[in-house]
């Protein structure tokens, strides 16, 4: 990723230069035009979602924490004496987690990963970067390369289902083409916009499904407020 079409990673190196960012903008078609409060993704373990607080106590052994961003949970997991290794695509994210203390960071996709991790950490939707249901198998792949034996991968998502619920409480799909958690998004801050790229939120079920066709167990381990949930993936015995 190229700096002039990186605005999450303006956004957090702003924030973490001055202590102040503009609006990081989101679109989507499905969608009104919603923002990213900068302040979370630099947010303590004390003000993380419950269920975030739970993948860093289950995360062991050497971990990959994919998605770092502006390197919270890293920077958490290091203070609970953890041994944790964070990627980003983003050049801008990844200056700004060395910046701030986290010692093992690198700029990399995760598709293009080599090396073997006890535990794979993806967090605030961070399976969200397959894009697709019909991408899970080559994530799954990756997963299989990655994972050390006896080696885990926490990842948390929500069921958007509740998008398509009437007033009377009824679901309804109709029209909807393909799965109904894959999205477009393109976010924008200031003068800098990215390209449009697939986002996945999917629900547990379905996670367990793919998991399953690809030689994984899945295990929800903690439900949020928000339709959202933690989920423990393992290869199968």
């Amino acid at each position: 990723m190229i700096a002039d079409h990186d605005p999450m990673g303006h956004a957090i190196a702003d924030f973490h230069a001055t202590g102040k960012a503009a609006r990081l903008r989101v679109f989507s078609p499905m969608f009104d035009e919603d923002e990213i409060p900068v302040t979370t993704l630099f947010r303590s373990v004390e003000d993380m979602p419950a269920i975030e607080q739970e993948a860093l106590r289950k995360a062991s052994g050497a971990i990959l924490d994919v998605g770092g961003g502006a390197g919270c949970h890293s920077l958490a997991l290091q203070a609970m004496g953890k041994d944790v290794t964070a990627i980003d695509i983003s050049p801008l994210a990844v200056m700004t987690m060395r910046e701030r203390g986290v010692r093992n960071v690198r700029q990399q996709d995760f598709f293009t990963l080599d090396g073997q991790f006890d535990t794979i950490l993806m967090l605030m939707n961070g399976i969200g970067i397959v894009g697709t249901v019909s991408r899970l198998p080559a994530f799954f792949m990756q997963v299989e390369r990655l994972l050390a034996p006896g080696g885990q991968l926490l990842c948390d998502s929500s069921d958007i289902c509740y998008v398509f619920e009437d007033e009377d409480g009824f679901i309804d799909l109709t029209g909807i083409e393909g799965y109904y958690g894959e999205l477009t998004y393109q976010m924008q801050y200031k003068n800098v916009k990215g390209e449009p790229f697939p986002w996945l939120f999917i629900d547990a079920e379905t996670l367990r499904e793919q998991a399953a066709a690809c030689g994984f167990d899945c295990e929800v381990i903690a439900r949020g407020d928000h339709y959202d949930y933690l989920a423990r993936l393992t290869r199968r015995q």
